[in-house]
């Protein structure tokens, strides 16, 4: 089944402008514009003879998720530059007559959407996100075309391959399941596709095939980070490894490969036992030196006896410097757990924040209801979130900078998912930006991006 949906640019004609100079960090603005109901940012612009980036230079408030050009907005408008600028040579690749930066962007969507189980359900959630996106930048004046299938875990991927839309887009997001890689990869790369990867799946081909994009990365490559963000962060601290006696937990080799580092850098580590007495469970802890905490499993009853533990020992050290540091699941904890994130002055490594407090979240899960009649599911990350930032990144990149993006550079606002990509080896590019989401003693939450 295949959906297109196109989207397409109305402006206005008329306009109000008040021919006045003032410095606006350091840039000269020649007037200001009260927007009129049907305008948009892409007609503002033209109208003015302003590129659309000197328009949002002008008004930083435009590079926020989610903004809308409302009627009655009052906007800055800088001078012109398009006369004097020298036009910088543009590569060959570039000088083609198909250039995406002239015209609609042709998006496919290859994903398991459907209703019968929950990858089509979650699927569906994201490719919502993803017309979300497709709607707030065309109030950038920017034009998307966008074919979807679904490609389903028992499907025929050559089959929707073969559709003469396939071949026609500038970018494919897909699949979720491996085993449609070997096509997907093939096809691509002869059409010289850029593919992006939202979750994530065994991809051999990203060693091998430049067009391909990963956003999340396997388990390793994701520990490493997180170990040497851990030793530049921690590198003063006294380190703590409870043994919490799961014998269902995955986080052996990331406390493991920890210690081995802890040990190389030189930086102090002792290790203590979740059903150790209190005199015992004391003993780990150091008095001249924070200390920084961390659970051999990732599971909630676990990390509750150890905050009860951790506050018994608070009660009768009271000067002792007590942080945790925690799992990327923590975050699915915070009803339980908030008091003592915040008390503990908690660091939880991740790849997304979803934050329900933020303006921008609070508003596409305003549009989400509005536009599907439902809210997004519970989860983390929240699935329409995570399709809106992929979406939001790729198709205002492609429109800015053509088939030379890469996605390695981005000043761009996220709502959930920070994007910044590099080469790996001679293949693809992978996502590396990592988060450490701070709980601080004052009750407040702050991001860390690296």
């Amino acid at each position: 089944m295949t959906r297109v949906l196109r989207y397409f640019l109305f402006f206005a004609a008329f306009w109000l402008s008040v021919s006045v100079a003032v410095a606006q960090e350091g840039e000269q603005i020649r007037g200001l514009h009260k927007v009129k109901k049907k305008e948009t940012i892409f007609g503002i612009s033209r109208m003015y003879d302003i590129t659309i980036e000197q328009l949002m230079k002008a008004n930083p408030e435009m590079n926020t998720p989610g903004y809308e050009l409302k009627k009655g907005a009052v906007l800055r408008i800088p001078f012109s530059t398009l006369q004097t600028e020298v036009p910088a040579a543009k590569p060959a690749e570039e000088e083609d007559a198909d250039d995406m930066r002239k015209r609609a962007i042709r998006l496919g969507v290859m994903l398991p959407l459907h209703d019968i189980n929950g990858d089509g359900k979650r699927m569906v959630e994201y490719y919502r996100g993803v017309l979300m996106a497709c709607d707030s930048i065309k109030k950038l004046g920017i034009s998307v075309d966008v074919h979807a299938w679904n490609a389903a875990e028992d499907g025929d991927i050559n089959k929707i391959l073969s559709d003469e839309n396939a071949a026609k887009c500038d970018l494919i997001i897909g699949p979720l399941y491996s085993k449609q890689m070997s096509a997907m990869s093939a096809f691509v790369e002869k059409h010289k596709i850029k593919l992006l990867i939202p979750f994530s799946i065994n991809a051999p081909q990203l060693a091998d095939n430049k067009y391909i994009y990963q956003v999340y990365q396997s388990h390793t490559v994701q520990d490493d980070a997180t170990i040497e963000h851990f030793v530049k962060g921690f590198k003063n601290y006294h380190t703590v490894i409870i043994d919490c006696n799961d014998s269902t937990s995955q986080k052996g080799s990331f406390t493991s490969a920890l210690r081995r580092q802890l040990e190389q850098e030189k930086m102090e580590c002792s290790i203590t036992n979740l059903k150790s007495g209190e005199s015992d469970f004391s003993k780990a802890f150091s008095r001249t030196k924070p200390n920084v905490v961390i659970l051999n499993t990732g599971r909630s009853p676990e990390l509750g006896i150890a905050f009860s533990k951790l506050n018994g020992l608070k009660v009768t050290d009271p000067d002792l410097v007590i942080n945790m540091f925690g799992y990327t699941e923590w975050l699915m904890y915070t009803r339980a757990h908030l008091e003592n994130f915040y008390k503990f002055n908690t660091y939880i490594p991740s790849v997304f924040y979803y934050n329900p407090l933020s303006a921008s979240t609070k508003r596409l899960q305003q549009k989400f209801r509005w536009n599907f009649h439902t809210d997004m599911q519970n989860s983390l990350p929240r699935f329409a979130l995570t399709g809106f930032d992929h979406a939001y990144f790729f198709l205002t990149g492609l429109h800015r900078e053509g088939k030379m993006f890469l996605g390695e550079k981005s000043n761009m606002e996220y709502v959930q998912t920070p994007l910044q990509f590099e080469r790996y080896g001679n293949g693809g590019l992978r996502n590396h930006t990592q988060l450490f989401v701070h709980y601080t003693p004052d009750s407040r939450v702050e991001t860390i991006k690296f």
